[in-house]
């Protein structure tokens, strides 16, 4: 009898905040393995705040990524991880001081990022197990909003089609950095690849996403609507920020990306014509974790 149990880390660094997932992943004999969330940590550091507006990280937000870093590493330590990957997205990707950052982490703490683009995080979140939401004979527009960027996959019939990362992002949102002319882009870009089908559902992941949907009461696996959503939105838009955080029981940095994730998520819904969105609590991390399995696994 074949029995193995394995822990993998995977470290997300946002443009919103950065995240270490681990993951236990059980193997016994021949059956598939069986992948279990450990524990999921969420440190709350806004480097597109940083990157979009000053070009470049604060030196504060640099002591804070280091401290976070270093505390990951003994985490990961005290549960045994076999393997981790950590990478960086939007934010990192355009800071003008962000390899000296990578470098003087990694001398600090220990822990290697690798900054990647925006086509390889659509690829590695396009790897997140989707089998518990996706139905072989549908169409689903899988959308994950970040801080810097949203990505964008369609998927029909079982199969991933096509993929594509726009900086349209919560964090640019807010501080009023995405054109018209971008919004147009991705407008035009969704409605041509989800044309020739006439019904799409959405599939959304993201932390802001996730919290909706647990404000919804909504069962596992069941979706919340489209009319659902604008309500919830314009609910958020009767609040100013301090009563989001206080009635809504928002996290202070949540309550203000969460309307320009909503707008997100809703014109997506719109431009494919889709009247509900499913959300299975996955994302880069998730990704992350199953890309370092077949890996460590061929």
């Amino acid at each position: 009898m074949a029995f193995e149990i394995k822990k993998y880390g995977a470290i997300d660094i946002g443009s919103n905040a950065i995240r270490l997932l681990i993951a236990t992943v059980t193997l016994y004999n021949d059956e598939p393995p069986v992948f279990k969330k450990t524990s999921l940590v969420r440190v709350p550091i806004r480097l597109g705040q940083d990157v979009f507006v000053n070009g470049k990280i604060s030196q504060e937000n640099i002591d804070r990524m280091v401290d976070s870093m270093k505390s990951y590493q003994l985490l990961m330590g005290v549960h045994k991880v076999k393997v981790y990957k950590a990478y960086a997205t939007s934010a990192m990707r355009e800071a003008l001081n962000g390899t000296d950052v990578v470098e003087k982490i990694k001398a600090e703490s220990g822990i290697n990022i690798e900054i990647i683009d925006g086509s390889h995080e659509a690829a590695i979140i396009a790897m997140t197990d989707l089998h518990a939401v996706i139905d072989q004979e549908k169409v689903y527009l899988y959308v994950d909003v970040g801080g810097g960027s949203t990505e964008f996959t369609l998927f029909a019939y079982g199969k991933e089609i096509v993929s594509r990362s726009f900086k349209i992002g919560t964090v640019r949102l807010l501080n009023d950095m995405v054109s018209k002319s971008l919004w147009d882009e991705a407008e035009a870009w969704i409605k041509k690849i989800t044309n020739a089908y006439d019904h799409i559902d959405l599939i959304g992941s993201g932390g802001n996403i996730n919290n909706i949907f647990k404000s919804s009461g909504k069962r596992v696996g069941k979706p919340i609507s489209y009319f659902y959503l604008v309500n919830y939105y314009e609910q958020l838009q009767n609040y100013n920020y301090e009563e989001r955080v206080y009635h809504l029981n928002l996290n202070h940095d949540r309550a203000d990306v969460i309307i320009p994730a909503c707008r997100i998520y809703l014109r997506a819904m719109k431009w494919s014509k889709a009247k509900n969105i499913y959300v299975p609590k996955i994302g880069l991390t998730d990704g992350i974790i199953k890309s370092i399995f077949n890996a460590d696994n061929r």
